[in-house]
């Protein structure tokens, strides 16, 4: 029997569950993990939450955490070692500000730009450039400190970062071309770090049939 822990659909490769599974590991919270064939997804998924996106977190109390930020501030919320939250009301509303930048604009571009083929009428190389107007105030950002808003990192970091990353995986000879080089160290920082390594684990997909995987990320 699985454990007496939040359940977790995910999908490995998802930018909105790896910053999820990033806040819940460093946060120590064990979960019981769903992975998901978004290909096949289970009708459990689409029980607790129809539109059936990950990540979903269901607690022990049977509450539903449908959206990845919710899960972020709930885990941290509960333990937050890292200090990810920010140690001011000024500094975490900036970081409410630039994720929500990096969740409407950049992640509208993004997508046009790494799934073109999609969308009708959309120039790529057009959204590309729109999204690097994000990338360049990073990139300014970045020019007098390690991490985005200071010398650890933030929610900020860990928000963001997935989604860089997938811009720059859809094109990575141009992205190492570009001026960016604080953003580009930075984003190789965060790809190589043992806490990313950990929660890009792979684990087969989850049936019914199966036991959820009880898991703590370290």
């Amino acid at each position: 029997m699985p454990d007496s822990a939040p359940t977790l659909y995910s999908f490995r490769r998802c930018p909105y569950a790896m910053r999820a599974r990033l806040a819940l590991a460093v946060s120590g919270q064990k979960v019981n993990l769903r992975e998901v064939e978004l290909k096949n997804r289970p009708q459990e998924l689409y029980a607790v939450s129809p539109k059936a996106t990950v990540p979903v977190l269901i607690l022990t109390s049977g509450r539903v955490l449908e959206e990845s930020l919710e899960i972020m501030h709930w885990t941290l919320g509960n333990a937050d070692p890292a200090s990810w939250l920010g140690s001011s009301e000024a500094q975490r509303e900036a970081m409410a500000d630039l994720i929500q930048t990096c969740d409407g604009d950049f992640k509208h571009n993004l997508d046009r730009y790494k799934y073109a083929n999609r969308y009708e009428d959309v120039d790529a190389v057009e959204h590309r450039e729109q999204a690097s107007v994000f990338l360049q105030q990073l990139e300014l950002q970045l020019a007098s400190q390690p991490f985005l808003f200071g010398e650890t990192p933030c929610l900020a970091d860990m928000a963001v970062a997935p989604f860089v990353r997938q811009f720059a995986f859809a094109d990575r000879i141009w992205f190492d071309a570009q001026p960016w080089k604080e953003l580009i160290a930075w984003l190789d920082a965060f790809t190589t770090s043992a806490l990313f390594l950990s929660i890009m684990q792979k684990h087969e997909p989850w049936t019914p049939s199966v036991e959820p995987i009880c898991i703590t990320w370290e």
